[in-house]
């Protein structure tokens, strides 16, 4: 069991490692804090974006820079040191010739080209390891919960974002559905826009509501990729969604077959996959049991006849009904944020 002091040091690398939300794609987001052995804190960093320096880079690089010399002092970090040459040198062996005479880690990198081995080889070069207790090692991957899958599914976490009425509405029978939450459930869905590699969505809701599915009403350093799914190339020239800030890919060509594509899509790095679509594709995404959990926004309003959350194929009895086990329940503003996972 992590001692009190270990225990805060690994939130506070958690904290650190938060920062890197939006920044670091497809790289996982890491927090790294290097204490004494009288516990002072001597440095703190998280990764940077992809091919610049990792947690543990930027936390040697900050004690250094502070004057502390980090010898025999103690690394923590949320994810285990990366031990393999990739954009950037080995994190294990900056940990080695720093001196540091102890690393705790969160968890293990499911990286097959990690997996234990930088933790082995810190052993291997007198250091000592440990890992953290199962409560901080949740958080931490939850944290990465996209990097987890794409390393472990070879491909993304897919998220699931709807807006309903309490009758479970998502717009109106001619599709409008603009505003059914409050401005600030809509700004929480920027922030977990930010998370995604890539936001997908129909050419349905782009020719109902015109979105521009960019992260713009919370700061980011990284706009994810913008996928619209065209199968009869009915995308208007002027579309919001073409515009900058970021990338927009068409994916035309007849229904796409969707495992492939999220198949497709975990091979170019994508973490997790932000789904925001209407009736239609949302059925298609979870007919394909390819949803790995459901963010609803629930208003306090009740529309009437219009349009589901999802439309889903038909089942002969209620014995078929999917199961999912509930997650989370948070009020934002006027309205709840709900979210699910499949059981």
């Amino acid at each position: 069991m992590n001692s009190p002091a270990i225990t805060a040091a690994l939130r506070r690398a958690l904290a650190l490692a938060e920062q890197a939300i939006g920044l670091t794609d497809p790289n996982p987001r890491v927090g790294c804090v290097i204490l004494a052995a009288d516990g002072r804190e001597l440095g703190t960093g998280h990764t940077q974006p992809a091919g610049q320096a990792h947690a543990e880079i930027m936390a040697l690089r900050d004690a250094a820079a502070r004057g502390h010399d980090v010898r025999g002092a103690t690394a923590i970090v949320t994810l285990e040191p990366c031990s393999h040459h990739g954009r950037t040198p080995p994190c294990c062996d900056a940990l080695i010739a720093a001196g540091i005479a102890r690393v705790v880690a969160a968890v293990e990198d499911p990286n097959p080209q990690v997996a234990g081995q930088g933790l082995a080889r810190l052993k291997a070069a007198g250091l000592q390891v440990e890992l953290a207790d199962a409560t901080i090692a949740e958080a931490a991957s939850e944290l990465n919960i996209g990097f987890f899958s794409r390393m472990r599914r070879s491909r993304p976490f897919v998220r699931l974002k709807s807006a309903i009425s309490l009758d479970g509405r998502t717009a109106l029978p001619d599709g409008r559905s603009q505003w059914i939450t409050c401005e600030a459930a809509r700004t929480d869905g920027h922030a977990w826009r930010r998370r995604a590699g890539a936001v997908l969505t129909g050419i349905g809701t782009v020719l109902a509501d015109d979105p521009r599915m960019d992260v713009r009403l919370v700061p980011t350093a990284r706009q994810p990729l913008r996928i619209v799914l065209d199968p009869q190339g009915r995308m208007p020239s002027g579309a919001r969604i073409l515009q900058p800030p970021g990338e927009t890919r068409i994916i035309g060509g007849g229904r796409p077959d969707l495992a492939a594509l999220m198949a497709e899509l975990g091979a170019q790095g994508i973490n997790e996959l932000h789904v925001e679509a209407g009736p239609t594709l949302s059925g298609a995404f979870l007919d394909a049991g390819l949803v790995d959990e459901l963010l609803i926004y629930q208003a306090p309003m009740l529309i009437g006849e219009g349009r589901p959350l999802a439309a889903l194929a038909p089942l002969a009895g209620l014995g078929e009904a999917r199961r999912w086990r509930f997650v989370e329940s948070t009020q934002v503003g006027q309205d709840l944020r709900l979210r699910f996972r499949p059981t």
